[in-house]
């Protein structure tokens, strides 16, 4: 592994995206935590079963069942509804650290999301070409959600 490693660069990955909401900003950081928490799904549409504890500290993780999982990461940071930070390994089961912020902001007809996703460590190639991705679909179904009429919040504890 170490052979393939030419830069630093080869350790880090810097995502930001952004995306406009016609929604609150209350009801697209409802949505946020819906859609990193019990909505949580594959771009092809399959349950990830994760959960998340949405205060300082709280867990972020993928819930198999007969206590079995991955840690994701912890809330480093929430202030409603303006931001929430987790700062973990993520889906990485290697030497990897991440920190993923989401910004809302007002602005006319809506909210503006920030996002961004930076980390360090060692990343497969296959997971690097999906993270984008990835983050785009998680983003997509934050927007739809919160614009929705229906609301589909789930009970955060």
């Amino acid at each position: 592994m170490a052979s393939q490693i030419k830069s630093m660069d080869d350790l880090m990955l810097n995502i930001t995206q952004e995306v406009h909401v016609k929604a609150s900003l209350e009801k697209t950081f409802e949505s946020l935590l819906d859609q990193l928490g019990p909505y949580n799904e594959t771009p092809e549409g399959k349950s990830l079963q994760m959960k998340l504890e949405p205060w300082p500290g709280g867990r972020w993780y993928r819930d198999l069942g007969n206590s079995n999982g991955h840690f994701w990461g912890n809330v480093q940071a929430i202030k409603r509804p303006t931001l929430l930070e987790i700062t973990g390994p993520l889906f990485a089961s290697s030497a990897f650290l991440s920190n993923v912020q989401y910004r809302l902001s007002e602005e006319l007809g809506g909210t503006l999301i920030t996002f961004r996703h930076s980390a360090l460590g060692w990343l497969t190639e296959e997971h690097r070409k999906g993270v984008s991705h990835g983050w785009s679909n998680l983003l997509s179904r934050i927007k739809s959600q919160a614009e929705s009429t229906h609301s589909r919040s789930a009970s955060v504890q």
